[in-house]
This record gives structure tokens, sequence and C-alpha cells, in this order.
């Protein structure tokens, strides 16, 4: 996998992969961007999201008419020194629909455990939270 990116002046970047798909990074305005762009902390947690997003859907693909929405949250905890990485990440699912807690669960496990290659990049501690129907779900 390559991804090319390319300085644009001051502090934003284009990062395009062989998808052909153009990403753009900048830097808040205290670190001298523009905010022209998402930061590269943001993509970190928009990768995770995204990548075990398409990994439930995948194993819940012949439950995804009983589902009306899916939205994950991802909120990361960072260092206070630098380099400041993150060291624990909570991805929050709320799902809304007509599906048992223990498929979205199952699924959710099966995603970080063997399929999520973005969970398998980063050293953070992942933790999950599912709201299903307005409802938060322990996980049992």
């Amino acid at each position: 996998m390559k991804v090319t990116t390319t300085w644009n002046g001051k502090r934003l970047f284009t990062s395009v992969g062989a998808s052909g798909y153009p990403v753009e990074m900048d830097a808040t305005p205290a670190y001298g961007g523009d905010g022209k762009g998402a930061t590269p902390m943001e993509l970190v947690l928009a990768g995770l999201a995204g990548c075990i997003g398409i990994d439930v859907t995948m194993i819940l693909d012949q439950f995804l008419g009983s589902i009306r929405s899916i939205e994950i949250e991802a909120d990361g905890t960072r260092k206070e020194t630098t380099p400041s990485g993150f060291t624990a990440i909570e991805l929050i699912f709320r799902v809304e629909g007509d599906i048992p807690d223990y498929r979205v669960w199952k699924a959710i496990e099966m995603g970080k455990e063997k399929y999520c290659a973005v969970s398998d990049s980063l050293s953070a501690e992942i933790r999950f939270k599912l709201i299903l129907n307005g409802v938060e779900i322990p996980k049992g």
C-alpha cells in the first residue's frame, strides 16, 4: 500500500492513495496552519472508526435491512508530552434498528479481534460502547 502526500504551502498537505481520493490535512491556527483540512490525528480516529465500521457492516451484512443507522463516535485521549499520541480510544457505536444487541456486540468484537487492520496498527487501548435504539447496552 502506498500513499503520496504533497505539501501545498504553510502546513497544508494533500494525500492520495491508490483509490485516487484526495485527503486534505492542515494544522490548526495554533500550530501555524489555517485549518483547511482535517488534522492528522483526526484522520487516525476517522480511519479507525471507518475500518471497524466497514468490518461490522460486512459481518452484519444479512441484517443490514433491519438497521436504520449506524454512527461511530471516536474519542481519543492523548499523552500530555510530545509526541502526544493516543493512549486510549473509546468507540461509541450508536445503532438504530431491529437487531439483537448480542449480534452487534459480536460484530464489534470480531471486527476488533480479527479484521480491523487499523486497530491492529495502534498501540492505544481501544474500548467500546454500544448504544442500541437510544439505550446503552453493556457488553454481555
